[in-house]
């Protein structure tokens, strides 16, 4: 049984102390294949995610809109920042986790793991002390 709030159905009562039970759902855009790793950057009051089929990364302003951050994204997919605001993203295309730096410029931070390249890294994360 689902207990219903404003914008979310609850499967497991535990999860309602988790959200703003109050709290609309937008829908910001509708042209992905599929949407994954959403990415909020205050300090720019965007978003960016992944239209993983699209090889694509999108960026949603706020007041702005929806645009292309990067057209080519190597089929990326995880996202998140780390802790100087930087994007790090997963991509399965290049079989790697890179960050993407201020100017613009790609890093790339994991290529492979014991001597054997990965595979399809999919989701990662930047723990408080930096590691990812």
């Amino acid at each position: 049984m689902a207990l219903v709030g404003n914008s979310y159905e609850y499967y497991d009562p535990r999860f309602y102390d988790l959200t703003v039970p109050t709290a609309e759902v937008e829908e910001l855009y509708g042209g992905c294949r599929w949407a994954e790793g959403p990415v909020w950057f205050n300090e720019h009051s965007c978003l960016v995610w992944s239209d993983i089929p699209n090889r694509r990364m999108l960026r949603w302003i706020e007041g702005g809109g929806v645009s292309v951050f990067r057209a080519d994204s190597n089929y990326s997919n995880g996202n998140t920042r780390d802790r100087l605001g930087r994007l790090v993203s997963c991509e399965h295309g290049g079989r790697r986790v890179t960050r993407t730096e201020p100017d613009g410029s790609i890093t790339v931070i994991a290529k492979a793991h014991a001597g054997k390249r990965l595979n399809s890294p999919n989701d990662v994360v930047v723990k408080s002390d930096d590691t990812i």
